[in-house]
């Protein structure tokens, strides 16, 4: 029997399209504390940083377009302590909920992973959990 042959790919960046460069790479920058690392375009319009495990978020400002934002699509990072981040999203004032959308309230997983989720400054979720 013939194996199946396995691609070998690994990811190393997510791409976000956003209104304004300067907001967002602010709201990276200070509520998730991406570290931002070099970009090789340097024309204003490219902020990148650097998520961990070799990986990237390239965020990219152009003429926006209005686009269907679903909380099913979202961006999830993992944290080692939940009571520190959310401190620091109270201390910025930077609203969250849980998945069924209740303000202020922490998702708790049939596996115990406590989740939130939070918009970037265009609107995109993002999960934040401490399955890290």
């Amino acid at each position: 029997m013939i194996q199946p042959i396995q691609a070998q790919v690994k990811i190393t960046h997510i791409a976000v399209y956003v209104s304004d460069l300067e907001q967002s790479a602010d709201f990276y920058r200070e509520v998730l504390h991406f570290k931002e690392i070099e970009e090789p375009f340097k024309d204003g319009l490219h902020a990148w940083f650097d998520i961990g495990n070799n990986v990237q978020l390239h965020i990219i400002e152009a003429e926006w377009q209005p686009i269907t934002i679903n909380k099913i699509n979202h961006l999830c990072f993992s944290i080692p302590d939940m009571n520190d981040f959310l401190a620091n999203l109270k201390r910025l004032n930077v609203a969250f909920e849980d998945w069924p959308g209740q303000q202020g309230k922490i998702t708790i997983r049939p596996d115990g992973i406590q989740q939130i989720y939070l918009r970037d400054p265009d609107g995109y979720w993002i999960e934040i959990n401490d399955e890290y």
